[in-house]
């Protein structure tokens, strides 16, 4: 049965499903191509997990917080006509962040390679030369992975066929913690080079070792934060879409990406309404592209993506607090306090499925940075914690556990802002099962599919669908994956992949 659609379809006209900043980058490139674009989003406010909500004068960041690479913002930016640092205010950090372990040691992460060396001899002398010997294995997998893959199509087999003897010389196999196990015998220095993928939902102990690479990003192009959070980058995206004559309707949840005859025709909305045009991109999840709003799939993937690994979930405490801007003056912007196991938390998050009595926990405190996220003289912070997502045989029933492990969280929190709970204002959770709801995440899982290497490039669901022609997926489920430089790159993808409007418009590229 056809669909009747409300409007007829325009040859030049696209639809972007989801305001995240995958789908917003997706926008901004179609529409500096010539396409009328039309972006909807579930939500009240663009940035899609990178949005923020205000909560009795606190704005809480609700997503990623740290900026790597903002070279890929540049890039999309002055692709479209427009310079990004007019548009957002990027604040380099000094230090990149400081990771404390239980037994009250520290090490403090910057940019500068002697200091770096430094922090790494004050830990473990013995251990200098093998964290030199791990920079050179970053910088390589740098040059392999990210300046070689990340904004290439990986659609076809030979695209990843291609890089497998480069993959093999670096023991591409190997998992990231165990290239730095290679490399370093201390353990808290095994856990500072391993982490990072556990920031784009990937487990160290089993996604390649790759991921190396952060390190070098870190080094190489520093670690910043944007003045008004990540969502201050999803609005300014959003005002190149509108200068481009592009239209965001919020509010709007897709309920069907509409296929005929093998191809794309436009969208329906929850409320029933039918939008017509030839190419649909998906910011949405790819699991939930797939699964939800394609009605009929005809190939493999819907099933196939039942049996994949999903990234873990997130408990995040979002508080307020007063008059404390003066206190806690050795904590920064960015803390990492590593619980008392490392191996063995992540076998309990990622393998067994267990919410543990004991955790790891990322804090993010900006207004050290961006006084503008409390009132004068108030701290905003968030408190991030890995957790099983709801895909494990026997799911956490957060509306059983979400107190008790707020209550562990406090505990934990009070070894780094003691008596912050005298100080509390406001504050806001979200559990996988928010996940769930209001980013449509499958299992909840914070950033997608885990990025292991069979779920990676080729083996991750592909930029250009094999369900329906005009078809398009961009943002952490599909190549290159999680994480804002990942998502960004989505859409620089996109762009290859998608020739220019077929009549080219009259662009108003004023700024706002």
């Amino acid at each position: 049965m056809l669909t009747h659609f409300t409007s007829p379809s325009d040859s030049n006209s696209a639809l972007v499903v989801g305001a995240g900043l995958g789908g917003l980058a997706a926008a901004m490139r179609l529409g500096a191509k010539g396409y009328a674009v039309t972006v909807l989003d579930k939500l009240d406010r663009v940035g899609g997990r990178g949005s923020s909500v205000m909560q009795s004068g606190h704005r809480f960041d609700l997503g990623p917080t740290i900026v790597t690479v903002p070279q890929v913002f540049e890039t999309l930016w002055a692709d479209c006509g427009r310079d990004f640092r007019k548009d957002v205010d990027l604040k380099p950090l000094d230090p990149f962040y400081e990771i404390r372990w239980p037994d009250g040691s520290k090490f403090t992460a910057c940019g500068d390679t002697d200091r770096m060396v430094a922090e790494v001899g004050r830990l473990s002398p013995r251990d200098v030369k093998g964290y030199k010997r791990f920079l050179k294995d970053s910088q390589r997998r740098y040059v392999v992975g990210f300046e070689g893959m990340v904004a290439e199509p990986m659609h076809k087999a030979w695209s990843t066929i291609k890089v497998l003897p480069e993959f093999a010389k670096l023991r591409a196999d190997r998992s990231i913690l165990g290239l730095a196990k290679a490399r370093v015998k201390d353990p808290r220095l095994q856990m500072a080079l391993s982490f990072h993928p556990l920031f784009i939902g990937g487990d160290p102990m089993n996604v390649t070792s790759i991921y190396a690479l952060v390190s070098h990003l870190e080094k190489e192009y520093g670690v910043h934060y944007a003045v008004g959070g990540v969502q201050a980058i999803a609005d300014a995206m959003a005002s190149v879409i509108r200068s481009q004559g592009g239209v965001i309707r919020l509010g709007e949840q897709i309920d069907e990406i509409v296929v005929e005859d093998g191809a794309a025709k436009g969208v329906r909305t929850t409320n029933g309404e039918a939008l017509a045009a030839p190419l649909v991109v998906s910011n949405a999840d790819a699991g939930h592209t797939y699964k939800e709003m394609l009605k009929k799939p005809k190939r493999w993937i819907g099933a196939k993506l039942d049996r994949k690994r999903w990234s873990m979930g997130l408990f995040v405490w979002y508080f307020g607090t007063k008059g404390t801007a003066d206190k806690w003056e050795d904590v920064g912007h960015h803390t990492i306090m590593s619980g008392p196991r490392y191996e063995g938390l992540l076998r309990d998050v990622f393998i067994k499925g267990k919410l543990a009595d004991d955790m790891s926990l990322y804090v993010h405190r900006p207004a050290v940075t961006d006084p503008t996220v409390a009132p004068k003289g108030d701290d905003t912070f968030y408190a991030l914690s890995p957790v099983p997502h709801l895909g494990h045989a026997n799911p956490v029933d957060w509306g059983k556990e979400r107190d008790l492990y707020k209550a562990k969280v406090a505990d934990v929190l009070d070894g780094l802002i003691p008596g912050f709970r005298d100080h509390l204002t406001t504050e806001l959770i979200y559990t996988p099962e928010d996940f769930r709801d209001r980013y449509l995440s499958p299992h909840g899982a914070g950033f997608s599919l885990e990025p292991r290497i069979l779920q990676s490039a080729y083996f991750r669901p592909h930029n250009v669908s094999e369900e329906a022609k005009g078809l398009y997926l961009v943002g952490a489920g599909t190549h290159p994956g999680a994480g804002l430089p990942g998502v960004v790159s989505s859409a620089e993808v996109l762009g290859k992949l998608v020739p220019d409007a077929p009549v080219q418009r009259d662009i108003r590229m004023a700024a706002e």
